[in-house]
């Protein structure tokens, strides 16, 4: 879902975050390309651990060498800090993060050093821009935050601080990682029935679509049940490598290995449309699923299908 405004003129854009990391990168080539202007010095992102700030990051600013991401630690000591202290900015865009930068830097300090990046014309790039920006005491000319979906915005002299939207994405987050271990259980059990592994995916509000060409021959009340069992069970889910969690002592693949929750039996509220619906226009039999306590239930199929994204393209619907 995304609300589209002229650049000049953004108050907020608000998109499904996808799970996969192509997809996020993707996403973050289209912000770049619609809401950034050269001329930016300022961005800054909000959101918890493995929200996918560093890829958004990376499709946003391709070659640009984050200081640290999920991986580790790429560029020691921090060169934004390194530089305010020569004198000597050679960089056009600097990247750093702010929580883990403070383990080793006092956070004015940090402030004092981007405040003289962006007077000498060079762009800095804040993670959890919240933790910095009372000692900056200027806002980002773009703020990003990422939960359940990714909020786009360029703040004015009226908002909205970075405090309000870091506190939409961290309490949002939950729910796409739910929803994200919910997709990944239900195609396991879909596999064990026989059908292959879904390639197409699209996004709902606190729920996942799985698309496939031909209906599938399979009874979903015996796949929620199945799903249930796996809840009950409790499995601990973990990051396994780049391409596969771990559910129990089982290893599957996973485009976004990182957005889970800890225990299956985090799921709260799970359940399967008792329905396969027909996307007339793709030509796609959709199996949807919802999570969170709310009781969320789309009921028409422009709730259903919003975004659709598959490794090839990406064609935003917009819901009304």
């Amino acid at each position: 879902m995304a609300t589209t405004f002229v650049h000049e003129h953004l108050a907020q854009a608000v998109y499904f975050a996808p799970r996969g990391k192509k997809r996020l990168l993707f996403l973050g080539v289209n912000l770049q390309q619609r809401y950034l202007s050269p001329e930016d010095k300022l961005i800054g992102f909000l959101g918890d651990a493995g929200a996918g700030k560093s890829l958004l990051i990376r499709g946003m600013f391709p070659g640009l060498e984050l200081t640290n991401d999920d991986d580790g630690i790429n560029i020691r000591p921090l060169p934004l800090l390194d530089d305010s202290e020569r004198g000597h900015f050679r960089c056009h865009t600097y990247h750093l993060d702010a929580r883990f930068e403070a383990a080793f830097t006092q956070p004015w300090l940090i402030a004092e050093a981007v405040k003289k990046a962006i007077l000498k014309g060079h762009r800095v790039v804040i993670e959890h821009f919240d933790l910095v920006y009372p000692f900056l005491g200027v806002n980002a000319e773009v703020l990003i935050g990422v939960g359940e979906e990714v909020i786009v915005t360029r703040p004015t002299i009226f908002g909205p601080e970075p405090e309000s939207i870091a506190k939409i994405v961290f309490e949002s987050i939950k729910y796409r990682r739910m929803a994200h271990s919910a997709e990944d259980l239900t195609s396991m059990i879909l596999e064990e029935m026989g059908l292959a592994k879904p390639e197409i995916h699209s996004d709902i509000k606190h729920g996942f679509v799985l698309e496939f060409q031909e209906a599938p021959d399979i009874d979903l009340d015996l796949v929620e049940q199945r799903v249930q069992d796996l809840i009950q069970s409790d499995l601990p889910i973990c990051f396994l490598d780049d391409e596969h969690i771990r559910v129990g002592e089982m290893p599957y693949p996973c485009t976004g290995p990182r957005i889970h929750i800890r225990r299956t039996g985090e799921i709260k509220g799970f359940h399967l449309l008792r329905e396969f619906r027909f996307d007339p226009i793709q030509r796609l039999f959709t199996i949807a699923g919802i999570v969170g306590e709310e009781g969320y239930l789309p009921s028409r199929p422009v709730d259903l299908v919003v975004e659709r994204t598959t490794n090839t393209k990406s064609n935003t619907w917009k819901e009304v």
